[in-house]
């Protein structure tokens, strides 16, 4: 059976490498984003759309357009985040704060709600969530995402089991450190609220792991297909870190 996918933020990053290897798995791919220009810049075989995922009504029409035209859908990878300020806690701003609680967690909470009843009524079905280490370990000058990415684990474990019974799994991948223009404005953000330089800051997030090295989108990726696979079908409520193990979550150097 061909496999039905959603992605959300699927335009670049981690969300693109994902959809590059469903469609070398066979699977019809569906991906979302803000940015309408890389949305023409998808791989041959994955379409898109434009939606702001933390924007209820804009998620409910994107369910309706996904349920009428495939029908159902098999796996959904609620990936959508951004990176939110990067300060100190009392230099924090609240209207950041709330932005970053509001795509990261607000966003993964209305993709698995409107993907609940399309898989209940089919009785399967995979939900897959994007958190990250800052989810494990928290994350010095990043409250607002470390606070999400915490959430995103709790509402995944909830969905794991409300939805379990109905033959619907739910996981949550937690990256560490990715390669890719993301996380070369965090480092740089972080560089300069420490006043350290870039590549101090580079060089003490790859140290900090065992591997000696950060991760890059495909291999995040993979542990998508693998648990949407039938290779993971007694996989559920577990959260699989993808970040060469990590050592040392607040690495000063």
């Amino acid at each position: 059976m061909t496999r039905r996918v959603l992605i959300t933020a699927g335009a670049s990053g981690i969300g693109v490498a994902m959809a590059k290897a469903f469609v070398e798995t066979g699977a019809e791919v569906w991906v979302t984003d803000i940015d309408a220009q890389r949305l023409t810049e998808l791989p041959t075989g994955v379409r898109g759309s434009v939606a702001d995922t933390s924007d209820e009504a804009a998620m409910a029409d994107m369910f309706n357009r996904i349920k009428a035209q495939w029908g159902g859908l098999d796996v959904l990878c609620a990936n959508a985040g951004i990176k939110g300020p990067t300060a100190a806690l009392e230099e924090m701003p609240l209207e950041g704060w709330r932005e970053c609680l509001a795509v990261n967690l607000d966003g993964a909470f209305l993709a698995a709600k409107h993907a609940a009843p399309i898989m209940k009524a089919q009785r399967s079905g995979v939900m897959l969530f994007t958190s990250s280490t800052a989810g494990l370990y928290g994350f010095p000058y990043r409250a607002p995402y470390a606070a999400a990415k915490w959430a995103v684990i709790g509402l995944m474990k909830t969905v794991a089991m409300e939805l379990g019974p109905h033959g619907i799994r739910a996981n949550a991948i937690a990256p560490g450190s990715v390669n890719g223009p993301r996380i070369d404005r965090v480092f740089e953000a972080e560089a300069a609220a420490k006043g350290m330089t870039y590549e101090a800051v580079r060089d003490g997030y790859a140290a900090g792991t065992a591997l000696g090295r950060l991760s890059d989108p495909e291999d995040i990726a993979s542990m998508a297909v693998f648990l949407a696979s039938d290779a993971a079908r007694m996989v559920s409520g577990q959260v699989i870190t993808v970040d060469g193990f990590t050592i040392n979550p607040d690495p000063k150097v």
